[in-house]
This record gives C-alpha cells, structure tokens and sequence, in this order.
C-alpha cells in the first residue's frame, strides 16, 4: 500500500468533500481516503498494483473539480 497526497482546488462544502471522498473510493484499488477542506489536500492510500495516480486524478476532475501538483 501507498499513500499519496492530491491537491484539489474548488471544494468549499460537505458535498464537495463526500463527492471526492467517493469518486475516489470507487476505484479499485483505494483502501482510505481523508479530505481537508481547509487545505484543499486529499490523503489517498491505495494499491499501486491496481490503480494509477491518473486514474485518481481523473476520477476527481470528473467530479468537476481541479487536481495541481
């Protein structure tokens, strides 16, 4: 298992939060996900055997919101 940080721009509410929080833990592979809206950074810990940092990344950016490095 690995755990990564992404940074996402755009969430400012509670269903801003579950809709990250979601996308990403439908992917297979993602075990945690922790959301800090204060910082705008996502805590991902995931299988790097079963999914990809894009894939994460998109999942994210189809919810609408922004992913930066």
């Amino acid at each position: 298992m690995k755990t990564m940080t992404i940074n996402v721009r755009g969430m400012s509410c509670g269903h801003c939060k579950s809709s990250v929080e979601d996308a990403l833990k439908n992917l297979e592979g993602v075990t945690t996900v922790e959301v800090d809206l204060d910082t705008g950074k996502v805590a991902v810990t995931y299988d790097e055997a079963k999914v990809e940092v894009t894939d994460m990344r998109e999942a994210v950016e189809n919810q609408g919101y922004d992913v930066t490095t």
